[in-house]
């Protein structure tokens, strides 16, 4: 018994010493109410980012007073110096104590008054945020007053009574020394650009929206000012004096309007750069209830509209005023007031976008290109006149190579089948016999007048039909998803909020290019072909890839009758589908443009022999509204991103490529009778190039034409929900849980 306690007593001294000997769990960390002169620099440094964030606080101070002039210096980009000057109504003595202090403000009293807000500024932080990073002096006289005040605050407090001094009408506020007392934030400034320019940018924005009022900015010590604006009665004499001539000419007034409560409540007018404007970035100028804002979707929107419409002026020039009732506009979501939130803004942006595209389709009437020459650093020149001829390029270049995923070919592995001849290149010297070979795609077709189209209801129907099968769910998951990458040669992988989604890109394009097709009816750029390829070989090429039994004589003479009659059809139905269609067929059945359904995107050459089949036998010519449904379905399939005829080259693909080195001689022949597998291979290298290219750039094309073609244009028809063109396959959220399980 003895024994068992000592063991006993044995057994818990070790444990006691194993206790000892084991680190200590640390204690919780305390929760410290931070000291106020903290809590206030934290907040300084979100309200005021850098210099011209305090710049635009105090600009929006004086147009909030009813200045009608405001005059900006500034000094080393504002770290040593940014002084505003107003003739506005100037601030009251008796609020010169408090002026500085936090969440101190005329603008609202309750929180319910931010519903119906039209101030710029309102949260009362600015000011206080400038005394926590820099020294204030603010020099004011009101009306009436038979001299002004000077008073310098600290950390948000009055630092001495304010002092009697002469002073003009209005306000003069003086910001020294920004962000002495936060050496990293100062640093960075210091080794980055100049912020001056920002400024600059800055104060030309506002000068061309408050045109009745006059804007000055310049440096400290400088002479002339580089912002000098003086109260105008037009917006684009405003534009002239601050951007200069060259943008004002080159710009166009735009205006769209909703008063639909149900749907959204805003009217828009404002000026857009027509295809004459040509820019390294996009400028765009946005007022908001006449409040400066950056509103992304809505830019990244308008550039992608210009991108697809005029190449060319793809960095645009855009003002925008925007006025909206107070009450669906929330100015509380950002430190600086940068952004704001706007009610049912997809529907606004989706209405302006709209808007732009058609402004921008009826401008082109006079539009027309010169061809590209073969210099890299050539470019199309833009004539004014129309009917204008193009010129062709001087005759001691050389031709320029066609792109091989350019080239109209049907069958990779018959080089008799493939219709290279209709596409080579020609020496210059030849071009006066025909059209150029240097480009595939730089003639473009006048626009056409829209009015003359204005009466054909059947195209309304199909858009209204459109609209009206339009599934709301996938509509939000397309213009929502994230593009993560191809699954396989027809299904891509999209997230949209935690769900992942495989989505089948060929009906997908289809549909997108089949409604692109009705909503540009009749006002289509044109791909203009090197050489008219001839309609009746392209039909036989179809029909022979049709044929069940090639070598069945009789097959021949009934395809020969078949592609006749389809080739006389299709050239009497020339001028209408010219007209509307921009597929252009000459007198003698040759095919000579096709149209542009989307720009920056060139499709598959390989099936247009498919395309004119379809045209000659899937077309109900005497229906005028089934004639243009189907033509446009047939323009849909063409253009869809189709998987390229040859076989993809990736992972098991690359097998196809490989063929077996022929035997030299008989005794080879027979001492590998048998054993034919173990023959060495080869790769067919030119063949392999090609179909790398063209898979290559279908994946492209699908990430960066088709995807932000698609968030902008496609409204995805209820049958895609049931059809398998979306099939949602993972929850991130479900594969999260299962990872935490693991």
């Amino acid at each position: 018994m003895e024994e068992e306690d000592e063991a006993m007593v044995m057994e818990v001294e070790e444990i006691q010493e194993e206790e000892e000997r084991a680190p200590k769990e640390k204690e919780p960390p305390k929760i410290r109410r931070l000291a106020e002169s903290v809590v206030n620099r934290i907040a300084a440094g979100e309200v005021i980012q850098r210099p011209v964030s305090a710049v635009k606080e105090l600009v929006e101070n004086s147009l909030d007073a009813g200045s009608s002039s405001i005059n900006v210096v500034v000094k080393d980009g504002g770290l040593k110096l940014i002084q505003v000057s107003d003739d506005g109504h100037g601030i009251r003595y008796e609020d010169l104590p408090i002026l500085c202090e936090r969440h101190t403000t005329s603008k609202l009293s309750t929180f319910e008054d931010l519903q119906s807000i039209k101030s710029m500024g309102f949260r009362g932080e600015a000011l206080a945020s400038m005394t926590y990073v820099g020294h204030v002096t603010v020099t004011t006289i009101t009306k009436g007053q038979l001299h002004g005040y000077r008073a310098s605050y600290k950390d948000g407090v009055l630092e001495h009574e304010p002092k009697a001094c002469a002073a003009v009408k209005g306000t003069q506020i003086m910001v020294e020394n920004l962000f002495y007392n936060m050496a990293a934030r100062r640093k960075t400034l210091q080794n980055s650009a100049d912020d001056y320019p920002k400024i600059v940018d800055l104060l030309s924005r506002f000068a061309i929206h408050h045109t009745h009022v006059s804007f000055s900015c310049r440096k400290h010590g400088a002479a002339r000012a580089d912002v000098h604006s003086v109260g105008v009665p037009s917006r684009i004499d405003a534009i002239r004096s601050v951007y200069g001539v060259s943008v004002a000419q080159n710009l166009m007034n735009i205006e769209a309007s909703d008063d639909d409560p149900s749907s959204s409540i805003f009217k828009m007018d404002g000026l857009i750069s027509n295809f004459n404007f040509v820019a390294k970035k996009i400028t765009m100028v946005l007022f908001i209830n006449d409040r400066l804002v950056e509103w992304t979707a809505l830019k990244r929107s308008l550039e992608v509209v210009y991108s697809a419409t005029l190449p060319k002026a793809s960095k645009p020039f855009i003002y925008m005023s925007i006025t909206l009732p107070a009450e669906h506009v929330d100015v509380n979501v950002h430190p600086t007031k940068r952004e704001v939130s706007i009610l049912n803004q997809e529907i606004i942006i989706e209405k302006i976008q709209s808007v732009v595209e058609t402004k921008l389709r009826n401008s082109n009437d006079t539009r027309t290109f010169q061809e590209q020459t073969i210099e890299p650093s050539s470019s199309c020149q833009v004539s004014s006149r129309k009917d204008s001829d193009l010129n062709p390029s001087p005759s001691g270049s050389k031709p320029m190579k066609v792109p091989v995923h350019k080239m109209v070919r049907t069958d990779s592995s018959d080089p008799t089948g493939r219709l290279h001849a209709y596409m080579q290149a020609k020496p210059q010297n030849h071009l006066d016999g025909g059209s150029s070979l240097t480009a595939v795609r730089s003639s473009v077709r006048q626009r056409r007048n829209p009015k003359e189209t204005a009466d054909l209801t059947s195209i309304q129907d199909l858009i209204d039909e459109i609209d009206r099968k339009c599934h709301s769910g996938l509509l939000d998951i397309v213009r929502h998803c994230t593009y993560i990458g191809m699954a396989d040669d027809v299904f891509v992988l999209l997230q949209h909020d935690t769900h992942l989604y495989l989505a089948n890109v060929v009906h997908l394009s289809k549909e997108l290019m089949y409604q692109q097709v009705l909503r540009r009816f009749a006002h289509f750029n044109a791909i203009q072909l090197s050489d008219p390829a001839p309609l009746k070989d392209l039909l036989l090429l179809a029909l022979k890839e049709d044929d069940l039994d090639p070598e069945y004589e009789e097959n021949d003479e009934l395809k020969e009758k078949i592609a006749e009659m389809n080739t006389d059809l299709l050239k009497q139905k020339a001028e209408m589908l010219e007209e509307y269609f921009c597929i252009h067929i000459d007198t003698h059945g040759n095919l000579a443009r096709l149209p542009v359904v989307l720009d920056q995107y060139t499709p598959d050459m390989d099936r247009v022999p498919e395309f004119a089949l379809c045209l000659g036998n899937d077309v109900n010519w005497e229906n005028e509204k089934n004639c243009f449904q189907e033509i446009a379905a047939s323009l849909g399939n063409f253009y869809a991103m189709h998987p390229p005829m040859l076989p993809n080259p990736s992972g098991d693909g690359l097998k196809l490529y490989e063929k077996k080195r022929p035997f030299k001689n008989t005794e080879d022949r027979e001492y590998t009778s048998g054993y034919d597998a173990t023959r060495e291979t080869e790769i067919e290298h030119e063949l392999l190039s090609e179909a790398e290219t063209a898979w290559a750039q279908r994946e492209w094309s699908i990430q960066h034409v088709l995807f932000p073609a698609m968030r902008l244009f496609l409204k995805p028809p209820t049958s895609m929900a049931t059809n398998g063109t979306f099939v949602r396959v993972a929850s991130l959220e479900k594969l999260y849980r299962i990872f935490e399980r693991c």
